[in-house]
């Protein structure tokens, strides 16, 4: 049995072995239950019967639970892979020049994509014995470092999509550092540039397009090749249940789980799952949780896709 079904396996059946306290509450009319990676000041994995069966301590920013079951995480400006068991089997520290340590991603190619804010901005491709593969200087706009990027993503033609928050912008670059697309987040039908549609992070859907969440302006949107807005959804369209969203995922059936990573009403959620027209089909409350990034891992028992 390959390394990551016998994770999921073992993933699904945990909750009848654990006699703790659920973890947070997942709600779904229609009875659709998830697995995931949530991060956060509380970092861990909640199997569908939403038990904590994993947790690693420590501010997370991004993350995955990765094939072998390891999961990959940034945390406390350190970019770390991480066993079950709690051992670190492989990390990359932030530049002593810079200040925060954000994005994390395991590559096809066995590298790991991390992006660092602070007087040098820089996206960088780490190889499996800490050696830079590739480097590539960002054009975040500020000097602030905090609001540089957000969430990067390497695409299938070798390129990168970049957030950068208070440019309203996602940068498409090549490894040579040259931009070859600006899609704009201050467009009249997002509310301009009063509504502070900062995107947070930024997805190369397999149609094409690209779906960014825009935090302050608490709302999710689609854009086209040509930076279109083709799909976007705002809090009247989901009952007000956004607050900061930040990480996202397109499931395998078309929904969108979106994290509220603002979110501080207990009766509201830290992670919805919505449908193209706005339906909110799941959600998950936690008041003891944060949600700054999402993997979703199972659907009912189901694997779900790849995360790109």
């Amino acid at each position: 049995m390959k390394p990551l079904l016998t994770f999921l396996v073992s993933l699904a059946l945990s909750s009848t072995v654990h006699a703790e306290p659920a973890f947070g509450e997942q709600r779904s009319a229609t009875g659709i239950k998830h697995s995931f990676l949530i991060c956060g000041p509380r970092s861990g994995i909640v199997d569908e019967n939403s038990q904590l069966v994993w947790e690693s301590k420590g501010s997370g920013r991004d993350g995955y639970v990765l094939p072998s079951g390891n999961v990959l995480i940034s945390q406390n400006n350190r970019a770390r892979e991480i066993t079950r068991e709690g051992k670190e089997v492989w990390g990359y520290g932030l530049s002593p020049e810079n200040k925060e340590l954000g994005t994390v991603v395991r590559l096809e190619n066995g590298n790991t994509l991390v992006v660092e804010r602070g007087v040098k901005p820089q996206l960088l491709e780490v190889a499996p014995d800490g050696a830079i593969a590739v480097r590539v200087a960002l054009q975040p706009d500020t000097d602030n470092a905090h609001m540089q990027t957000r969430k990067a993503r390497k695409l299938a033609n070798g390129n990168y999509l970049v957030p950068h928050l208070l440019a309203f912008a996602v940068k498409e670059y090549k490894p040579d550092g040259t931009v070859v697309q600006t899609i704009k987040t201050d467009l009249p039908e997002l509310g301009g540039r009063k509504a502070e549609a900062w995107p947070f992070t930024a997805i190369r859907l397999e149609n094409g397009n690209t779906l960014v969440t825009l935090t302050h302006s608490n709302q999710v949107a689609e854009f086209d090749a040509e930076g279109k807005v083709v799909w976007k959804l705002g809090n009247q369209d989901v009952g007000g249940r956004f607050a900061d969203p930040c990480g996202a995922q397109r499931l395998s059936n078309g929904n969108t789980v979106i994290c509220c990573y603002g979110q501080n009403d207990p009766q509201k959620p830290k992670l919805i799952e919505v449908t193209r027209s706005g339906e909110v089909v799941w959600e998950y409350f936690n008041p003891d949780a944060k949600a700054h990034e999402v993997h979703v891992l199972t659907t009912n028992g189901a694997t779900e896709g790849a995360i790109k």
